[in-house]
């Protein structure tokens, strides 16, 4: 080991971002290195974060963790999308699955030749009858991906709903029993080196000193090293992501476990609905500018379907990243780094890329300044492309039943999503900013729920008989449908694989 290798790191701070950057610290740096992570117990996590993208598969599965141990230990759900309820229009209904539209035909998506078809054929059915994932989630069924050449019953993807207390609890587990020490207690001092300026401990108020090499800020909205010591500055993007407060509440477990999220638009933003084992998260997200604190209590209490068993937990935010994440020896993971609303379920997300992302280019006791400056550039980026995805929701609205959503009617955006939106108007044509981010499919799903339709089809697809284009629909559909009949109830798929008698997933 060189004699500037890194040997104590300081995670300040607990919860889901904190134990998930412990967790393959531990894994990947072994006795190798000393973690230390500080939690307080006055200071509680935001723990509504219980919707996940399907990366975080990847993510336990890097760390070895066994499938059906993790859906028993966190009483998670299977999800695959999330059903839209209202947004565009009242009364629209749309899925944004974890799936395709069927096969690519001469290498262009499937949606694309769907549209060709339905100006054709007034009696076309949905494009998302031929999206595995929403033919599944709409029947409430659900089996894991299986079989080795690509067909219906793998054309898709899953996430996973959890309660984000339980799994941070499990990963804790998992780091402790790698090395990790906990420490209880709350930072009341930050040391830093006269002349480098790198934290060299903190003070915990009852006195404890905690030295490290490498600190990381898993302090949340406070970003109690990134911005209370380093003042790293915050991009505020509240102008284009108007919501900036969130009610969150739990309730009763549905009769109905259904395998996806649900978000519903309100007047002056939005509803969620996370049905896990032991109970559904809800949650309200809306601008304090147009509604007050009071009627969005009453509009998510309304809005449950079943008995709560809590008094609501009131949230404020702003939208925006840090401008850096990285300065000096401190790293900023999860909500000390920025802030995105949950609608489309990036934050567990951003967390594992950020913690890749450091593992990536960790550094030596220097922390040398390139070695940040990429990592600042790739997090601003995802940050970025992913506002643009989830302003994409609100700015393609014909919603003038508020004055909320008309401001989002009018309301600026990015060059880059206007770019998109034009490109999609014009020709059905997607552009993707980052290929590794949400999917051409993905984009298509959300313009074309929300009513956005191309003004010309591609001149290559129109040469394409339009009768061999109507059989090869009509094949998949009866395949999805054949396939999707056969699976079983995602419902009793949890409880048998939560009881042992499941096969993992």
């Amino acid at each position: 080991m060189s004699d500037m290798a890194i040997r104590n790191i300081v995670i300040v701070g607990g919860g889901t971002a904190g134990w998930m950057t412990a967790a393959p610290l531990a894994l990947r740096l072994g006795t190798s290195c000393n973690i230390v992570l500080v939690e307080s117990p006055e200071i509680g996590t935001v723990g509504v974060g219980e919707s996940t993208l399907p990366t975080i598969r990847y993510y336990n599965l890097a760390l070895g963790l066994d499938g059906a141990d993790f859906i028993r230990r966190t009483k998670a759900t299977f999800k695959l999308g999330i059903e839209f309820q209202d947004w565009g229009h009242v009364g629209n209904r749309f899925f944004h699955g974890f799936s395709d539209f069927g096969p690519a035909i001469e290498n262009r998506p499937a949606y694309m030749y769907w549209l060709r078809l339905s100006r054709a054929r007034k009696d076309m059915p949905s494009y998302e009858e031929w999206s595995v994932a929403t033919a599944m989630a709409r029947a409430h069924r659900f089996i894991p991906p299986y079989g080795d050449r690509p067909s219906v019953t793998n054309a898709y993807s899953y996430a996973f709903q959890f309660d984000a207390g339980l799994y941070a609890a499990y990963l804790r587990d998992y780091a402790t029993e790698r090395g990790v020490t906990r420490i209880e207690g709350t930072v009341g001092d930050v040391e830093l080196h006269p002349d480098t300026g790198f934290i060299t401990a903190v003070t915990l108020r009852d006195g404890r000193r905690v030295e490290g090499d490498l600190f990381i800020d898993c302090t949340g909205f406070r970003g109690l090293l990134i911005e209370g010591v380093y003042k790293a500055g915050y991009e505020d993007w509240s102008a284009m992501l108007p919501c900036n407060s969130a009610q969150a509440v739990p309730s009763a477990s549905a009769d109905k476990l259904t395998p996806f999220t649900r978000a519903a638009a309100k007047s002056a933003g939005w509803t969620w609905r996370i049905p896990l084992q032991h109970r559904t998260g809800n949650g309200h997200v809306y601008c304090d500018a147009f509604m007050s604190d009071e009627e969005a209590g009453r509009v998510l209490l309304d809005g449950l379907d079943t008995e709560a068993l809590d008094a609501p937990r009131q949230l404020r935010f702003t939208a925006g990243r840090r401008r850096k994440s990285w300065v000096k020896n401190c790293v900023a993971v999860g909500l000390s780094s920025g802030f995105l609303e949950p609608l489309e379920s990036t934050s567990i997300n951003i967390i594992e890329l950020a913690v890749g992302w450091l593992l990536q280019y960790f550094p030596d006791r220097d922390c040398r300044p390139e070695l940040a400056d990429e990592f600042n550039r790739l997090v601003a980026q995802r940050y970025e492309f992913v506002r643009d995805f989830i302003v994409l929701h609100y700015k393609l609205t014909n919603r003038d039943d508020s004055e909320f959503w008309r401001y989002c009617a009018n309301m600026p955006i990015p060059d880059s999503l206007r770019h998109q939106i034009d490109l999609f108007r014009a020709s059905g044509r997607v552009t993707l900013y980052d290929p590794e981010g949400f999917s051409m499919d993905s984009h298509a799903s959300i313009m074309l729920g929300l009513g956005l339709r191309p003004e010309t089809d591609d001149p290559l697809i129109d040469r394409m008989d339009l009768k061999r284009l109507d059989e090869h629909f009509g094949k998949v559909h009866a395949t999805i449908r054949q396939a999707v009949g056969a699976m079983p109830d995602h419902g009793e798929f949890v409880a048998q694989l939560a009881a042992g008698t499941m096969r993992k997933p």
